[in-house]
């Protein structure tokens, strides 16, 4: 089951997510489901079927979980998603 905790090591295709931060200011406020991930980047599609490209490096993402909501900042999402199993996570994310 997915929690704050192993979010980063979980399947991420299929969340619901929101910008909450970033340095593009009009990307602020997308929201939608995670419906594709490559090693940079997230493709969100928006409630009105629109796809929208993300780059990971530059926004901070809100994903709605099952219990609760969880910011995780897109640094930390950097790499093909098998790779961040393997990658030992530094205190920049801490509960």
């Amino acid at each position: 089951m997915i929690t704050p905790y192993n979010i980063l090591r979980h399947e991420l295709i299929g969340l619901e997510v929101e910008i909450v931060k970033s340095r593009n200011p009009s990307m602020i406020g997308i929201k939608g489901r995670i419906i594709d991930e490559s090693r940079n980047t997230l493709v969100i599609e928006k409630e009105n079927g629109q796809e929208v490209i993300i780059p990971k490096d530059i926004a901070v993402f809100r994903f709605k979980l099952p219990t609760c909501r969880v910011d995780v900042d897109g640094r930390l999402l950097i790499g093909r998603p098998e790779d961040r199993l393997k990658r030992k996570i530094k205190e920049l994310y801490s509960y």
